[in-house]
């Protein structure tokens, strides 16, 4: 019985270590990452994209309800995989540090301080008692110093820089088509159909424009700007007629 005990104590507990290491309410949280549907962004030469795929549950539930990628200010955008709520939380903790930095120095706040400053509050949670970790995965995509920054969270508190990367449903299907694919001479409306096409890897066919959500960050205007349905779906036609001459 005491055996059993100690063994629920460190399943359960964030702040309790099993005898291999792991904290294991940290690695449940990764997996309600992965039963999230997928995001992905990726970087290009010119600007950043972040694509979400939402797809709803029910004819009947508003699609433009379903929030998956967020602006966090002007010059950073996320995309986020995993509990919808807990990306909320994260993305307000954002926008309060981002506007902080506005008032305080009257400058924008870089992308890679922002994320670190997500992920610091993220880790807090990893080792305070009577709390869970953040059951989320968020892509900080951004412009600082006229260069784009692509940036992932984890629920471990930890933070990557990437080129290209997925995060939640499929994630190793759609990591590895980017893998196969991107290059880094892309421009954004490359990025776009890439990412897209990413998306749409783990399915038969092409994701419909209503399923997608596209935003991005160009270091033309240093700006976030959501993509129009119309302009999604011509990307989409071109690729279902590039894949029908193939």
């Amino acid at each position: 019985m005491q055996g059993q005990s100690q063994q629920q104590a460190y399943d359960r507990g964030i702040t309790i270590f099993s005898p291999d290491g792991r904290l294991y309410q940290v690695e449940y949280a990764r997996e309600a990452v992965k039963r999230g549907t997928a995001s992905v962004g990726l970087r290009t030469p010119d600007g950043v994209v972040l694509t979400a795929n939402r797809r709803v549950s029910s004819p009947l539930m508003e699609r433009s309800s379903v929030e998956k990628i967020h602006k966090a200010d002007d010059h950073v955008g996320v995309a986020s995989a995993g509990h919808v709520a807990d990306a909320r939380q994260l993305v307000d903790l954002a926008r309060r540090r981002a506007q902080g930095e506005q008032l305080r120095y009257g400058q924008q706040i870089g992308v890679e301080t922002l994320t670190r400053s997500i992920t610091d509050h993220i880790q807090e949670y990893t080792q305070t008692g009577g709390a869970r970790p953040f059951g989320v995965a968020l892509l900080v995509g951004g412009i600082e110093d006229g260069e784009p920054k692509l940036f992932e969270t984890d629920p471990s508190g930890t933070d990557y820089e990437w080129q290209a990367a997925a995060i939640g449903g499929d994630r190793d299907v759609i990591q590895g088509y980017l893998e196969d694919n991107y290059h880094d001479e892309l421009d954004v409306d490359g990025g776009i159909e890439l990412a897209v096409r990413a998306l749409s890897e783990p399915e038969d066919e092409v994701v419909a424009a209503e399923e997608v959500d596209v935003a991005t960050i160009t270091t033309d205007d240093e700006t976030f700007s959501s993509v129009s349905v119309d302009r999604l779906e011509s990307i989409i036609e071109e690729i279902d007629v590039e894949e029908m001459d193939e």
